[in-house]
């Protein structure tokens, strides 16, 4: 299986110039770590306010004109819907996005507002790929699919984040990073450890949906039901499975996958929210909660990095993370 390369990454970087804005590192104060730095990479910041948008857009930008006039199709809990909705108005590509029905509402009603279709799907019922598939086989000229991790141009694109955390900061020892379909950790370990393969890349899930986790461990890909992984408040990282093509980039460069509780999430996104002053939603607070939970545990560093992947938080959850 092919992964993606350095010189992937860096073409990634170039076309997304103009569509991903690139985020700054935020030192935090950590009192209780002593003399650790440690910075947020927060892709909050993005205009879709979530890192989606580098992977969705690095693949529509490939696209040739002929793909680009059959229109894109992609499914997504909702920031992957954003990205690819928002890269597609900008590219004036007609977009159409599978999204669950217990998506938070914030996200469907942002992804209608770029300009994008809905359709929506009960997940105790079908999976989103089979509806994706059916929608594809039924099309006289079906739609490029755009899928949310499972794709090289995807990887490459959400990899541009380990780039430019590499570039702002050369001496970074340690970076923690949300793992839901293993896009995101793929592409940062990768560009990291090709850069500089001493830094050491950790991913982090909830308990309650540690399927990659799992196959890590496992040394192959695990499933879990949606059942189990709808559980967890990081709507983010609910995907059932990591796929091939992600896991053999969490095999070759990440270093780890670690897990925190639901209480150890709710405590690191409201410290980010109060102290960091960011709007996040609670799959962003994943790395801030693994690196207090397991310090003692983690590689040693002095150059600490937290990827926060996005700030579209329902304001329900928001108001109850800050009430807690």
């Amino acid at each position: 299986m092919n992964l993606i390369t350095l010189t992937d990454i860096k073409q990634a970087q170039q076309r997304l110039r103009d569509l991903a804005r690139r985020t700054p590192l935020l030192p935090l104060a950590l009192p209780e770590l002593g003399t650790e730095h440690v910075y947020l990479k927060p892709e909050s910041l993005q205009p879709i306010g979530s890192f989606k948008i580098r992977g969705a857009g690095n693949r529509i930008l490939a696209l040739s004109e002929a793909e680009r006039a059959r229109g894109v199709l992609a499914y997504s809990s909702g920031n992957h819907a954003q990205g690819v909705a928002y890269a597609a108005r900008q590219l004036g590509v007609r977009a159409t996005i599978i999204m669950p029905t217990n998506a938070p509402r914030v996200k469907i009603e942002a992804t209608r507002a770029l300009g994008a279709e809905v359709m929506l799907y009960d997940p105790a019922l079908e999976k989103r790929e089979a509806v994706a598939a059916r929608l594809l086989a039924g099309a006289a000229e079906p739609p490029v699919l755009v899928p949310p991790f499972d794709d090289p141009y995807v990887i490459a694109g959400q990899a541009t984040v380990g780039l430019e955390i590499f570039e702002d900061l050369p001496s970074v020892e340690l970076v923690l990073a949300p793992v839901g379909g293993g896009g995101l950790l793929g592409g940062v370990a990768a560009a990291l450890k090709l850069l500089k393969p001493s830094i050491k890349v950790i991913g982090v899930e909830p308990e309650l949906a540690a399927d990659a986790q799992a196959s890590f461990r496992a040394g192959r890909v695990v499933e879990w039901p949606a059942a189990d992984t709808n559980r967890t408040l990081a709507d983010g990282v609910r995907t059932l499975a990591v796929s091939e093509l992600t896991f053999a980039h969490l095999r070759q460069y990440a270093d780890d996958i670690v897990t925190v509780s639901e209480a150890e999430l709710r405590a690191a996104a409201r410290r980010l929210l109060l102290e960091a002053r960011l709007v996040v939603e609670p799959t962003a607070a994943l790395a801030l909660a693994a690196l207090l939970r397991h310090r003692a545990s983690l590689p040693p560093s002095q150059h600490t990095v937290l990827v926060l992947t996005g700030g579209n938080a329902d304001p329900a959850t928001l108001a109850e993370l800050l009430q807690s």
